[in-house]
């Protein structure tokens, strides 16, 4: 292989590893958006659209791993987030945001790793902020271009409470309550 082949060679592998991390962080994100209340779908998402068929979703950690247990296989996953998304009454508001991102892509595998803030009001009134320290294994899929979720990992590290206006969530945004 002569020097200029090496060197195409090795940036063809760069802008792979390149495209694969940008579809990870978007895989990523949409799971991220479809879990916010209210969300907004854009035609033909859905979360188990985001997963492998064999996927893995657990909780770790004292808190989480006793909440939310491992599921195994996409069906229960979607099942379970199922629960607490509309029009299951569970949250007025929750909003997701993530930080200290850090994704390795290693040929067909990655792993991205974030912290997550959020924020979340419920339908009893009450409302919290909750930090996690989420670990999400990605695995591309048949078409090659996306990739999935194939393990899931999700560490509670705070809770604290918080005050917020159940009924903001719900109003048109020239009717807003202010603070």
């Amino acid at each position: 292989m002569s020097d200029s082949d090496a060197r195409i060679a090795a940036l063809e592998t760069r802008l792979a590893d390149l495209e694969a991390e940008r579809a990870v962080r978007y895989t990523f994100m949409r799971y991220m958006a479809l879990c916010d209340v209210p969300a907004t779908m854009l035609d033909g998402e859905s979360l188990d659209a985001l997963f492998t068929e064999d996927a893995i979703w657990e909780g770790v950690g004292t808190h989480y791993a006793h909440t939310f247990g491992r599921l195994i296989g996409r069906m229960q996953i979607v099942a379970m987030l199922s629960r607490y998304l509309p029009p299951t009454p569970h949250f007025t508001t929750n909003v997701h945001f993530v930080t200290s991102e850090t994704i390795r892509i290693d040929g067909k595998h990655a792993t991205g790793r974030w912290i997550m803030m959020q924020a979340s009001g419920y339908v009893d009134g009450s409302a919290e902020l909750i930090g996690a320290r989420l670990v999400i294994d990605f695995v591309p899929s048949t078409n090659g271009h996306d990739w999935l979720i194939a393990h899931f990992r999700t560490e509670r590290l705070f809770d604290a409470p918080w005050s917020v206006n159940p009924r903001a969530a719900l109003l048109p945004p020239d009717q807003e309550l202010s603070a």
